[in-house]
């Protein structure tokens, strides 16, 4: 017997939230019910699909194979459906993870105006640090990130989607009682930064001369850029931070940029996807749209 497509949109459905019962809620079906559902799969496939405890779901290996296959099936399915009117778009469903911040700032609030551009397009959000977010493409738990990480893995393919420029700034009120003009000013300020392995200080680092010497006089690390923000808004100290974040803050003058002739290093931020996806060519055409929609 085949997998019955009813089946295989359960699994997926659990495979995404890892939670049966939120899971049996999105498809209209009582907890018992969606049990038998995956467990009917489970027999007809012969092997588990999903490890569960009292306190959590997760894929098996086979699970995780299984669950590219049964994407394309439900995507044929809706194929056929849609061949029907040959005017009528055959409705599908993308999950995008994204950092909180740029997910807050800009994913959120695009979202409207790219339901209403494709209404048979239903986009869902999760929110995670950048290596939590590529293993879950490479797992096919998520369908496509945004991120400004660099990559370096044959089975990822990415499109370039804006520039993410870098400012170093402080409250004005800090800088007058401490300027920091130069490298040696450094040394009477505290240092805002992510973390000791992904320091947002390098963009001004790896563009400045060699041997230049920046001594800061404490480093306080915060985790998020919009704890960095918030410090720095607090006078707390100074921060490289993405510009398009630190935006509104520049304008209303709470910060002001510092070393206004320094040109700092830039980076990208990029839709990233599995290589073979089934529906590669829709997160392409996503990519397009979010490139048409400004940062901020």
């Amino acid at each position: 017997m085949l997998p019955d497509l009813e089946s295989l949109r359960c699994f997926e459905k659990a495979a995404v939230v890892l939670n049966f019962r939120l899971a049996a809620a999105a498809v209209g079906l009582s907890p018992a019910a969606f049990g038998d559902r995956i467990r009917r799969l489970e027999e007809q496939l012969g092997q588990r699909l999903f490890v569960r405890t009292t306190r959590s779901v997760a894929l098996t290996p086979v699970g995780m194979r299984v669950l590219g296959q049964a994407r394309r099936a439900l995507e044929e399915a809706r194929r056929c459906l849609s061949s029907v009117e040959e005017n009528v778009a055959a409705p599908f469903e993308l999950t995008l993870g994204t950092r909180f911040e740029l997910g807050l700032s800009w994913l959120t609030p695009a979202l409207a105006p790219l339901r209403k551009a494709r209404p048979e397009r239903v986009l869902h959000l999760y929110f995670g640090d950048s290596e939590d977010l590529l293993t879950r493409i490479r797992r096919g738990r998520l369908d496509c990130a945004v991120t400004s990480v660099r990559l370096t893995r044959w089975d990822l393919r990415y499109e370039l989607l804006h520039p993410e420029d870098y400012v170093l700034v402080a409250r004005p009120a800090l800088l007058k009682k401490v300027p920091l003009r130069r490298s040696d000013d450094a040394e009477s300020h505290t240092l805002l930064d992510l973390h000791p392995d992904l320091p947002l200080f390098r963009y001004l680092l790896d563009a400045r001369p060699p041997g230049e010497q920046w001594n800061f006089r404490s480093i306080e690390y915060l985790g998020t850029i919009g704890a960095v923000r918030y410090r720095a808004l607090e006078g707390a100290g100074v921060a490289i931070l993405p510009r398009y974040f630190v935006q509104g803050d520049l304008a209303a003058g709470t910060l002001r940029a510092l070393l206004p002739g320094a040109r700092l290093h830039s980076d990208h931020f990029r839709l990233i996807w599995r290589a073979g996806h089934e529906l590669q060519e829709e997160i392409r055409r996503l990519a397009r749209e979010l490139r048409r929609i400004p940062l901020r």
